[in-house]
């Protein structure tokens, strides 16, 4: 694959799993959507399907890995480092082009997402946080105990990413990528609750940038305090799972 493949195919694959990672995102936290209030299942299926999308449209020029962390544990396990720049930048990009695609797609429930309050004169409008729709938040904020949360899920990801390389009839069926999908949900839906599961530095940091520039009305702060979390849990994560593949299969 050349580089430039390479890199066009991580910003589209990239782009599409956060334009259906944040859309589910913004569609079950702003006020004005169909979706709103319609939960935590729905949020992880709308994730995996956003790889599902991703990964098969990238595949072709990049082999759709989408994640620094997949990228970190594959060249931590091969020992092959010349391309890993290209493809951490592809997602970067990428990442970036699909939060500001998802906000586009909600540009009116972003100028209209207020909730009326009470308050002792009568109401008031008070604007609903967003950040969680581009980037996540831990529910509990303790920097040791999110960020091993980052590392052991980042491991149950791309561990068993290097493992289906093994199983043979998934290769050769294509239904790799399909069972990737599934094993984000399932991230999700067990090990999500106390980060958010970033799992993947540029799905978090390409569209904490651009909520930082975006013009939401009442946004909010774009807690760059926290954002470092996940974006060196992933990396170590990713590598964790590279080293002890190298070293067990």
């Amino acid at each position: 694959m050349s580089n430039g493949d390479i890199f066009v195919g991580e910003i589209i694959g990239t782009a599409i799993l956060i334009l259906f990672g944040a859309g589910v995102c913004a569609a079950v936290t702003l006020r004005y959507s169909k979706a709103r209030a319609s939960g935590w299942i729905v949020i992880a299926f709308g994730w995996g399907f956003g790889v599902l999308a991703g990964a098969y449209t990238a595949a072709p020029l990049s082999g759709g890995q989408l994640n620094p962390a997949v990228t970190i544990g594959i060249a931590v396990d091969t020992g092959k480092w010349d391309k890993v720049w290209v493809y951490l930048l592809g997602q970067i990009v990428g990442a970036m082009l699909g939060a500001v695609l998802a906000y586009l797609v909600y540009l009116a429930q972003f100028q209209a997402n207020v909730r009326e309050v009470g308050t002792t004169e009568g109401t008031a409008e008070e604007p609903l946080p967003t950040l969680g729709i581009f980037s996540t938040i831990p529910e509990i904020r303790n920097p040791v105990a999110n960020l091993i949360t980052e590392i052991i899920a980042t491991m149950g990801l791309v561990l068993p990413v290097l493992a289906f390389g093994l199983t043979r009839g998934l290769g050769e069926s294509g239904t790799t990528v399909l069972i990737v999908s599934l094993l984000v949900v399932g991230i999700g839906l067990s090990l999500g609750g106390p980060t958010g599961y970033a799992i993947n530095p540029a799905r978090d940091l390409g569209p904490r940038i651009v909520h930082t520039f975006l013009p939401i009305p009442h946004k909010g702060s774009s807690d760059w305090g926290y954002a470092w979390i996940p974006v060196v849990g992933p990396l170590i994560g990713g590598a964790l799972a590279g080293l002890v593949y190298n070293l067990a299969f």
